[in-house]
């Protein structure tokens, strides 16, 4: 009998705790990334469930690994569990647009991070100004090489729109101080893509005196490039601020990088959607400080 009344007291407690579980349900974000196989979405990652924590949310991240058809599956299987708010970092600006629209019809608000959508329904757009670092970048190869500098570029993602912009504000430098474009060809945001393009171009252009890759990733990659091929008065600018990129930049290895701030994307996208979840009013753009991160 004793035993009786205590297996019916530890049901009672269990579903006064589950209760209790639910009555302290937090709200859900969503988070979906274009991969987690790069540091710098790791730190945007990171900076968004810090946030999450301090105000409450129940944050749910999902990594679309560079695809956009799984990113669409991603946000697929997310409507499902009815998040109260999509924040998004596309694979492609283009592709990312049905998922979005998807998000539109479920009437959950959508937050792009890093990479602007061209189709679909979006509150707020949060990044830095990728225009303004590839600038940056280019500025900086003229100032340490000369203005006809011999160049090469390492594009990112095809269709994405920090590859895009970065690539534009790079030609605005690359225009203005008349530097030599030897070529411009893409490695993905990729480490050992950027190793295997550079080592490619290197055969074919070995006058080259600087190279702006659109990501840290792969400036490191070329930066192994053209040790392996002993050229070692190359300079390199990379972009992200990456800690790999900032240890090789300290280190005197790479010469630069245009450093953002992923984790400040990531904690800016949880406060704005908490605003809008508040019904406040978010401006349409949100920019993110950058800063060129020398030895």
């Amino acid at each position: 009998m004793k035993m009786k009344k205590l297996a019916v007291l530890a049901s009672a407690f269990a579903l006064s705790a589950t209760l209790s579980a639910n009555a302290l349900a937090k709200d859900t974000i969503a988070l979906v990334v274009s991969t987690l196989n790069n540091p710098f979405f790791v730190s945007m990652k990171e900076g968004a469930q810090q946030e999450a924590n301090k105000l409450g949310y129940n944050l749910v991240v999902l990594d679309s690994q560079n695809n956009p058809a799984k990113e669409l599956a991603n946000v697929q299987d997310l409507m499902v569990q009815n998040p109260k708010l999509l924040l998004i970092n596309p694979t492609d600006s283009d592709a990312v647009g049905n998922a979005i629209k998807m998000a539109n019809q479920a009437k959950i608000p959508v937050i792009t991070l890093d990479r602007v959508a061209s189709k679909g329904e979006v509150v707020s757009h949060i990044a830095s100004d990728n225009r303004v670092g590839g600038k940056m970048a280019g500025d900086f190869i003229a100032k340490k090489v000369g203005t006809d500098a011999k160049v090469i570029q390492l594009e990112g993602i095809a269709g994405t729109s920090a590859a895009r912009e970065r690539g534009e504000g790079f030609k605005q430098s690359l225009d203005q101080n008349k530097f030599t474009l030897l070529a411009s060809q893409p490695a993905d945001f990729d480490r050992t893509k950027g190793l295997n393009v550079m080592q490619n171009l290197l055969t074919a252009h070995p006058q080259v005196q600087a190279v702006f890759a659109q990501n840290d990733e792969m400036a490191l990659g070329a930066l192994r490039a053209l040790q392996t091929a002993g050229k070692t008065d190359v300079v390199v600018v990379g972009f992200d601020g990456t800690a790999d990129g900032v240890k090789a930049v300290e280190g005197g290895k790479l010469a630069a990088t245009v450093a953002q701030r992923p984790d400040q994307i990531g904690v800016i996208g949880v406060e704005t959607a908490d605003k809008v979840l508040k019904g406040e009013k978010v401006p349409a753009t949100i920019p993110v400080d950058l800063k060129l991160v020398t030895q």
